[in-house]
């Protein structure tokens, strides 16, 4: 039954935001999900505080605070789960369908920025941009003997291959950006009846292995957690660069600094970490040619302002009896 069916006020229904600030540091406006009730929003919340701010509350928005089985037996006001992102293993869905709370996701919102992130680390590793820019500010160009340098081998992309592993909405932009600089395309994927005329369908070990640019978009799952590990790597060419825009856990990092920093592949560009932030051991943050962004992929203001957008949407349809993007 619909909150609007039961006859519910939704002006003083209370909800609660766990964790805004990576969505809404300042620069959006809370003003639409206000509009559907009282809000605590939070910008962080311990996993101590979560049933205590979540106390009476019949709608809860989160990021990445988890809400465990444990939690959601402590909060039977609770009948709305919606979360800021479109991976859901942070909430208990089994739980919560058996609690009787609908728990949403936000599929799709931030498509076109991971693609662009994707292409950002792989043309860092390709050109060293970042890197020759530096050298430019530090003096050397100014000093040089020649009217150009490069310290690194510039690499160009037309004619290289890419492989990408996983064939969703992000595989597909990738693919299409891939094509566009000139790159052949091969793909593994659940449905490769859907590949655009220019992707090459292939098995896990062809795209490893005939790979100049290995590019993760898959889900994680119990089946694709370590997918990248010490024998793939091994099926990697030598200069073949991995680039991860998708999930940490994919990849055995230890495995990976090991295949770095033994010039068994050429390099990697990784916006994710099994652990986030990342504790001052992990091996890849010292590992040769490993270049690492803070999971900031999804986070351009046209992709957050799209994830609030859709958000707010998920919960109105949920009050009008019309639940959309109903994840359990």
């Amino acid at each position: 039954m619909s909150f609007v069916a039961s006859g519910v006020n939704m002006a003083r229904m209370k909800i609660v935001v766990l964790d805004g600030w990576t969505l809404n540091p300042g620069d959006l406006s809370w003003d639409a999900l206000k509009a559907l009730g009282d809000c605590d929003i939070h910008d962080r919340t311990p996993p101590g505080e979560v049933t205590n701010r979540l106390a009476g509350a019949e709608i809860a928005l989160t990021n990445k605070t988890v809400i465990a089985l444990h939690q959601l037996e402590c909060l039977p006001a609770l009948k709305y789960i919606g979360v800021l992102a479109t991976g859901t293993n942070v909430v208990d869905l089994a739980a919560a369908r058996r609690l009787g709370i609908t728990v949403t996701n936000v599929p799709a919102y931030s498509t076109p920025s991971v693609a662009q992130t994707t292409f950002a680390l792989l043309l860092e590793l390709a050109q060293h941009v970042g890197h020759h820019e530096r050298t430019v500010r530090e003096g050397q160009w100014t000093r040089s003997p020649d009217f150009c340098y490069w310290e690194r081998p510039l690499l160009e992309l037309s004619g290289l291959t890419m492989g990408i592993v996983g064939f969703g909405r992000i595989g597909s932009a990738v693919a299409a950006i891939a094509d566009a600089l000139g790159m052949k395309v091969l793909a593994c994927g659940r449905n490769p009846k859907t590949y655009p005329t220019f992707v090459t369908s292939a098995d896990l070990e062809t795209v490893f292995r005939q790979s100049d640019v290995l590019s993760l978009h898959c889900p994680l799952t119990e089946e694709t957690r370590n997918l990248v590990n010490t024998k793939r790597l091994s099926w990697m060419k030598p200069t073949a660069f991995l680039i991860n825009t998708s999930r940490g856990p994919l990849v055995d990092e230890s495995a990976l600094a090991e295949a770095l920093n033994g010039r068994r592949i050429s390099g990697a560009g990784l916006d994710v970490l099994s652990v986030e932030p990342p504790p001052a051991d992990n091996p890849l943050l010292q590992a040769r040619n490993c270049l690492i962004t803070p999971h900031q992929a999804w986070a351009t203001g046209a992709a957050r302002l799209r994830l609030m957008t859709i958000a707010v949407e998920n919960l109105r349809a949920f009050l009008a009896g019309t639940p959309r993007n109903v994840v359990n």
